[in-house]
């Protein structure tokens, strides 16, 4: 009895049908059509992946060419 039967929504479309009449439910049909076709255009748009950088190459890092100190080391040598 509280089950929804084909019957029910037989009638319901026949209700739907005649309150707005054909040309309104073609309408809004379309309408959704294309909300479902933007909807997953911007999915897809999302899912592609970010360029990849420019080939240029990194800047090469610089090196350093100096011998690390012990500040107490240098400390002793300053005083003596």
């Amino acid at each position: 009895m509280g089950g929804v039967s084909i019957w029910h929504w037989i009638v319901v479309g026949v209700i739907v049908m005649l309150l707005f009449g054909r040309g309104k439910v073609s309408e809004l049909m379309g309408d959704v059509a294309k909300g479902i076709k933007s909807f997953k255009k911007g999915m897809a748009e999302d899912e592609t992946p970010p360029p990849p950088p420019s080939a240029a190459t990194p800047a090469d890092p610089k090196i350093i060419d100096a011998q690390a100190t012990n500040p107490a080391a240098a400390k002793a040598e300053t005083k003596a």
